[in-house]
């Protein structure tokens, strides 16, 4: 059986990655294709592995700029070629469902729907290079565009998997399409409690996004008298620092190491979540250390935490509700083994297993 494996672009090792990374073990040999790629921004995870490019990969500033090139993404993924294979299993949040795969029956793994076609005020329109009048209609006419692109692209695949029931809804609105649900894999060998840490702070982790609101976080604790420590990168890192008046809150630069990762989630107290995500896998590692999750209500992060048991809610994306929602965490009691036993729920011997099976279930044995 030949295979072939699809992502839509590997220039950093985030919660896709670690998925791709999670099906690429079942079958080593399966080339890799994707529009670009940049071993050193994955960490070397797949340096062992055949990846084969589309011809965006010859464009210098594509691997740190990707977004200017939005455009030609539709038609660089027609240049991925996957029709000799009998089996294509994609790994899509925008354009590697769209390969040509012919034939081969195409399971599609999705993280979410083209958020630029279908969120295009949060994620396109709000770019900082579309802010004068006439770049805000070329923006929407260019999420009408991939609109129309991506609900073609969705009828490729022969089967969905959605990484969480919040995403096979939107799979559903967006596309007319079943999936089935799947939730993403935590590597519990490299997530887990360690003992005798002692918990003394709250912990923010992420991207320094817009939409991953750390400034909400930063203006609810510049009014508590707690520690706070903010892991992360991104394009928002001087504003959030510029907001910071309190001395108790203190950012550290982003994690590569995993280890690293699980030392800061096993000395925090609980991680705040008050992002709206396709499923939320930094909450998931937090709870498989153990550490107890303070969350929005909404999104995949509904599916994750478990209230009273691996964590707690608040309802409002506001300085207010997350303060009120940290007094309420520090009246309830959590035990950092039955949080940890919570995590195991998404351990990757369990992905691996589930994904096997639906394959199995296709006719397709590993």
């Amino acid at each position: 059986m030949k295979v072939a494996l699809v992502h839509d672009y590997l220039n950093q090792y985030g919660g896709a990655e670690r998925v791709l990374e999670a099906i690429s073990e079942l079958f080593p040999k399966a080339p890799i294709y994707t529009l670009f790629y940049d071993p050193e921004k994955t960490f070397f995870k797949f340096a062992r592995r055949t990846v084969i490019t589309s011809p965006l990969q010859n464009i210098p500033l594509v691997k740190t700029n990707h977004r200017f090139f939005i455009p030609l993404m539709p038609l660089a993924v027609s240049f991925l070629d996957a029709r000799p294979y009998d089996l294509v299993i994609s790994s899509s949040a925008s354009y590697a469902k769209g390969v040509r795969s012919g034939s081969a029956y195409h399971l599609c793994y999705c993280h979410t729907p083209l958020r630029y076609a279908w969120e295009d005020k949060e994620y396109l329109v709000t770019h900082p290079a579309l802010q004068s009048f006439p770049m805000k209609i070329a923006g929407s006419v260019l999420a009408a565009y991939l609109r129309r692109w991506d609900r073609r692209a969705s009828k490729k695949p022969n089967l969905f998997i959605a990484n969480s029931r919040f995403i096979a809804d939107k799979i559903s609105r967006f596309y007319g399409r079943d999936a089935a649900v799947m939730h993403p894999p935590v590597d519990t060998s490299v997530f887990y409690p360690e003992r005798g840490r002692k918990r003394n702070y709250f912990l923010a982790v992420g991207r320094f996004l817009h939409y991953k609101r750390f400034d909400v976080i930063i203006e609810a604790f510049n009014k508590l008298d707690e520690p706070l420590v903010i892991i992360g990168s991104g394009p928002e890192e001087d504003r959030l620092k510029r907001m910071v008046w309190n001395k108790s809150i203190s950012f550290v630069p982003y994690v590569e190491d995993e280890r690293d990762l699980r030392f800061y989630y096993n000395g925090a107290r609980a991680l705040l979540f008050p992002q709206v995500e396709d499923f939320g896998l930094t909450a998931a590692e937090a709870i498989a250390c153990g550490t107890p999750v303070v969350a929005y209500r909404a999104g995949g992060a509904v599916e994750i935490v478990r209230e009273g048991i691996s964590g707690l809610f608040f309802d409002e994306q506001t300085p207010e509700a997350i303060r009120e929602a940290v007094k309420r965490f520090k009246r309830t009691r959590f035990d950092s083994r039955s949080v940890a036993k919570e995590g195991r729920r998404f351990s990757k011997e369990r992905f691996q297993k589930e994904f096997s099976a639906v394959l199995s279930a296709q006719g397709f044995l590993i």
